[in-house]
């Protein structure tokens, strides 16, 4: 019986790719290579794991505790490496837990003998663009992109020596229901529940959006391809999003008039300079970085996983925007 790691439970994507893993009779088993597993998650200690479903080994450590990854991987044959840091408190934690922690994670790998490690990188790696395509120069963007950019070099490296057989996919904005949707989507909702949210320029900036169970389909595809190693992928939805179509199409669920409140893409531009400045000063405030994208194209094209893995995304805006919204109501406090 194969044995598989997870590690970033009990992150959103985490929790819900060890409930497919363990649920013989959930849809995304059909992409699977392994009818059944024993399943493993490397979970910080003391951590509330109430979320996580039943069946799964849980082994107390983190991505810069070597000792306990040594003892994660004992017996493992498939890593899915999950771990990521998007919104640190300081810049110097993105390193420390994006590129540091997945040099760990690969060097305990391969001296375990891991079969295959699948590494869930971000848009950011590559930078910003339209159709952008995995054979383009990286050009990452800010701190977080260098640091993902960096473990993707590492995973390249291991492959290129020989050492294990890896592969790095690029999800992109991820939305989708699950134990572990982040407070920021809540947050998002209410604001275009309201109706008034703002909106930086034209709102026709691109955005290529990543549904949960369309990225787990890409990652247990690309565990089980084998032409896969060595690869990079970018996962999304079959086609990416005007900004003003995602308002529209959440203010649409919720039954609301949308009259965005309009900022000129100037201002994103002066957000964008102030995160520049508080970065290089090794800091980091959310808020600015988030503002500073959002006129920004990001939009990839996702030929080559349909092509190489057959990767075929079966969920799209609206109906996984639809699930969002219905699980957040249901678990999460979201007003009807």
């Amino acid at each position: 019986m194969n044995t598989t790691l997870v590690t970033g439970a009990p992150g959103w994507l985490g929790t819900r790719l060890l409930e497919v893993l363990v649920d013989k009779n959930d849809p995304l088993q059909r992409f699977s290579m392994h009818a059944e597993r024993r399943v493993k998650a490397l979970v910080l200690p003391n951590i509330d794991t109430s979320s996580l479903p039943k069946g799964i080994e849980l082994v107390p450590g983190n991505v810069l505790d070597k000792a306990s990854l040594a003892k994660a991987m004992d017996g493992v044959e498939t890593v899915f490496h999950l771990v990521g840091l998007i919104h640190p408190k300081k810049i110097q934690q993105l390193f420390d837990i994006n590129t540091t922690g997945t040099l760990n994670v690969l060097e305990a790998a391969a001296a375990a003998g891991v079969k295959r490690v699948v590494m869930i990188s971000s848009n950011s790696a590559a930078g910003l663009g339209k159709a952008m395509k995995e054979s383009d120069p990286p050009k990452p963007y800010m701190a977080y992109g260098r640091s993902k950019r960096q473990a993707e070099e590492h995973v390249l490296r291991f492959v290129k020596e020989g050492k294990l057989e890896a592969v790095i996919l690029r999800p992109c904005w991820f939305y989708g229901p699950g134990n572990g949707q982040p407070e920021r989507q809540l947050r998002f909702f209410r604001m275009i529940q309201k109706g008034n949210p703002i909106l930086f320029g034209s709102g026709k900036s691109l955005r290529s959006m990543s549904y949960l169970d369309n990225t787990i389909q890409g990652i247990l595809l690309a565990e089980k391809t084998p032409q896969a190693n060595g690869q990079i992928y970018w996962i999304a939805d079959g086609k990416p999003y005007e900004t003003i179509e995602i308002y529209r199409t959440i203010a649409r669920l919720f039954g609301v008039e949308l009259k965005p409140r309009k900022i000129p893409g100037l201002a994103s531009f002066i957000c964008r300079i102030v995160d520049h400045i508080q970065q290089a000063l090794g800091l980091y405030i959310t808020e600015f970085h988030v503002a500073g994208e959002m006129d920004r194209d990001i939009a990839c094209d996702i030929s080559k996983a349909q092509r190489e893995l057959g990767y075929k995304p079966e969920v799209e805006l609206e109906e996984g925007m639809r699930r969002s919204i219905q699980w957040a109501r249901e678990k999460q406090g979201l007003e009807i």
